[in-house]
């Protein structure tokens, strides 16, 4: 199969002839049929992460399953689905008290470097990356990393909600659990942030300020239901914000991953409200807050994929779309072929785009 390999950091990828052996007792191979662009490849790709190289990257992704290993009962040969690198195993401290998306057992949540199930056609071993490396063909996975859908479900549209849409929902829902009335404010309106803003409408949020700098994302996402913008050109972020709100949000939500975004989420809230951190703030880098905020319970916390509990958040999401509710069609910027992935991350460097896909059948 022909996959994106990534050598060294702030190079391009190289696409390359990748082998894959047949699927082990738990694991399922699937035909990619779309990958997405995310922001979370790219700072893995500009070393802000540290990933044992060489590497085939990519984690947001759809496709259909086409062999399955000797003990995979949850899906067959030809059913839709979508990945999601939060493989759990069911059975750990986290998986039985409801917190799968943290599962620490690395029987089935590999650790970078240590089990890898790629290699080029000369037998040097890839690192497989976040249990997935959707920028291929084809996927080897356990069977824990992946949801059925159903069919009808476009697999462009579903690929999104495999990282960026369950993401920025799920910090919402789930992280957070903003109930109806409470505002809102998202700092940065990419893919996330898009997602967090429809989610936000979708649980009934009563004032939601989209923050970006790009007039474009800005329209989009007052149609995706935010009802106030703030361009951060016109002055101080988070005195625009309070000026809007009279004194601060119930919620902020930071997709940008800065330190300076994640101090204004911060300030930028209600007594007794919650900033939530969904961007991937650079490795070692650390965040400074006033101390006085907190005497009147201010709260700053962490969100990883949205705290999902994919096999049941990505059914409803996609359930969602088709009832209307999900506007995911808006999203895709550019369609591109697995040759064009190196354009489509500078495109994305540039903030020029909301979300390319990769077509593997283009």
């Amino acid at each position: 199969m022909k996959a994106a390999v990534l050598h060294e950091v702030n190079q391009p990828l190289v696409i390359e002839d990748v082998s894959v052996p047949n699927p082990g007792p738990r694991e399922v191979l699937i035909r990619t049929r779309v990958a997405g662009l995310c922001h979370s490849d790219l700072h893995f790709m500009e070393g802000l992460y540290p990933h044992p190289l060489p590497a085939v990257l990519g984690h947001e992704s759809a496709g259909v399953v086409e062999k399955v290993g000797s003990d995979v009962t949850y899906v067959k040969a030809g059913d839709h689905v979508v990945t999601c690198l939060s493989v759990f195993c069911g059975t750990c401290d986290n998986c039985t008290t409801g917190r799968t998306v943290l599962c620490t057992d690395t029987t089935v949540k590999m650790l970078p470097g240590v089990s890898n199930r790629l290699s080029w056609a000369r037998s040097e071993k890839l690192n497989q990356f976040l249990n997935l490396s959707s920028f291929a063909e084809q996927m080897l996975v356990h069977e824990n990393a992946i949801v059925k859908i159903r069919n009808d479900m476009p697999l462009e549209l579903a690929a999104l909600i495999g990282c960026g849409v369950i993401t920025g929902y799920g910090a919402v829902v789930n992280t957070a659990k903003v109930t109806a009335g409470e505002t809102v404010a998202v700092i940065g309106c990419g893919g996330v942030g898009m997602a967090a803003i429809n989610g936000a409408a979708i649980a009934g949020a009563g004032r939601i300020i989209a923050i970006d700098t790009n007039p474009a994302k800005l329209q989009l996402a007052t149609k995706l239901g935010a009802t106030d913008i703030v361009d951060p050109r016109n002055g101080d972020v988070v005195q625009q914000v309070r000026e809007l709100t009279k004194g601060g949000v119930n919620h902020s939500f930071e997709v940008l991953g800065r330190k300076e975004t994640a101090e204004q989420s911060f300030a930028m809230l209600a007594a007794g409200g919650t900033a939530t951190i969904v961007g991937m703030i650079p490795f070692g880098q650390k965040i400074e807050l006033h101390g006085f905020d907190f005497l009147r319970e201010r709260r700053i916390q962490g969100s990883s994929m949205g705290s999902n509990h994919f096999r049941v958040d990505m059914p409803r999401l996609v359930e969602f779309y088709m009832r209307g509710k999900l506007h995911l069609e808006d999203w895709i910027s550019a369609k591109l072929k697995l040759s064009e992935i190196n354009e489509g991350f500078a495109a994305m460097k540039a903030g020029k785009t909301v979300r390319s896909v990769i077509m593997f059948d283009a």
